[in-house]
């Protein structure tokens, strides 16, 4: 029998658009304490693994994970890196528990995109460097192509992305840890540029700083450790091809698939019943609504018709991004999925302040790691 598996710690720092003030390791530090102090934990003594997720073309440094330690107190101790986002380490380390080895693992991601000179160019190094890298293909001509199949084959429009984008930086008003609050029309002409078209500046989650920790525990040391673990139900996580030219360009396949095996490891007969809250992948403003549809949470429905009625609002009946997702919080490259994760372990420990979703006992996370990538993943956590 599998063993059961808690988070039992959570930490993360104020995003801020650029830290110029502070390290990536003085940000990992601050994450670092805030997770240990809530679990209750010393790292040096109670942690027996720490998986960290980077991507050493975003952090300017080869063989990344060697920088890791002394910020987390996780010298002499069991560390590797996951290149993904942060919700893959995540899963990495529920793995670990899951064999007996390790009762206690710490999770961390971080960004610091503050640093970064050119994403474009970063970006342009995923890309197939025979067929696709010479065109000059930036992130927001695939986006734009994306999108456009996308919303023409629903019958959508801009204006359903710039509801998402109303309703997302709406949401973040309410959340101290975001950056990027306030409040946009959600219907009318649009005034930001276009960036490569139906694509405008604000259909784009505008990126941060910052730094996560996650302390996972197994059944007996979660028990030990607080009175209102949250359990990692189940979990899922997959790939498409990254090939532009031969991949499905109309529907989330990864996040389907991966949903999918989060729904039977969580033993979740009717997610869209069994579901109360929804913290999702917004890297760009129809991909809310394209996961929302692949995650199978509203049935043959369109994501862009439910949003119409209300259905995705805080007061809605699946609250979606009510933290404000990457729109409202801030786009944290790697630790996007972490952020999801944070968020909704706060909903569910009610401890989410002014925008603290009543009455949630079960509710998923699910991140994209963004273009040109089709990988995602997807948790379903409960306090039950």
């Amino acid at each position: 029998m599998l063993r059961s598996v808690a988070i039992v710690g959570v930490g993360i720092t104020e995003l801020k658009s650029s830290t110029p003030q502070v390290s990536y390791k003085e940000l990992i530090f601050e994450a670092a304490q805030k997770a240990y102090e809530d679990a209750g934990l010393n790292p040096r003594k109670d942690i027996e693994s720490f998986v960290c997720s980077s991507e050493d073309f975003l952090e300017g440094t080869s063989i990344f994970d060697e920088y890791v330690p002394d910020q987390l107190g996780a010298v002499l101790k069991p560390v590797c890196t996951i290149s993904a986002d942060g919700m893959y380490s995540l899963a990495a380390a529920y793995m670990q528990i899951l064999t007996g080895l390790f009762d206690v693992v710490a999770v961390e991601a971080h960004s610091k995109a503050s640093d970064i000179v050119n994403l474009s160019t970063v970006y342009d190094m995923a890309l197939d460097p025979v067929y696709t890298r010479p065109l000059g293909l930036n992130a927001s001509f695939v986006a734009g192509l994306e999108m456009s199949k996308f919303l023409h084959s629903r019958g959508a429009g801009t204006n359903h992305c710039r509801m998402v984008v109303a309703k997302n930086r709406k949401n973040a008003l309410s959340n101290s840890l975001a950056m990027y609050g306030g409040i946009v029309e959600a219907k009318g002409e649009s005034q930001n540029p276009v960036l490569s078209y139906p694509l405008t500046e604000y259909d784009v989650a505008p990126v941060a700083d910052g730094a996560a920790v996650v302390v996972l525990a197994s059944e007996d040391a979660a028990e030990h450790l607080r009175d209102d673990p949250v359990w990692v139900k189940g979990l899922g996580w997959a790939s498409d091809s990254p090939t532009l030219e031969t991949r499905d360009w109309l529907d989330a396949t990864y996040v389907r698939l991966a949903s999918k095996q989060a729904y039977q490891s969580a033993k979740l007969r009717n997610p869209a019943k069994d579901i109360q809250i929804a913290e999702i992948d917004d890297t760009y403003s129809y991909k809310e609504l394209q996961h929302l549809e692949a995650l199978g949470l509203i049935g043959d429905a369109k994501a862009h018709t439910l949003l119409e009625q209300g259905a995705f609002e805080r007061d809605g009946v699946l609250p979606v991004n009510p933290s404000g997702g990457s729109i409202g919080m801030g786009h944290t490259l790697e630790m996007s999925g972490l952020v999801r994760v944070v968020e909704l372990v706060l909903q569910l420990r009610g401890e989410a302040d002014r925008h603290q979703i009543k009455g949630v006992e079960t509710g998923i996370a699910q991140c994209w790691r963004g273009i040109p990538t089709t990988s995602g993943a997807v948790v379903i956590l409960s306090n039950r």
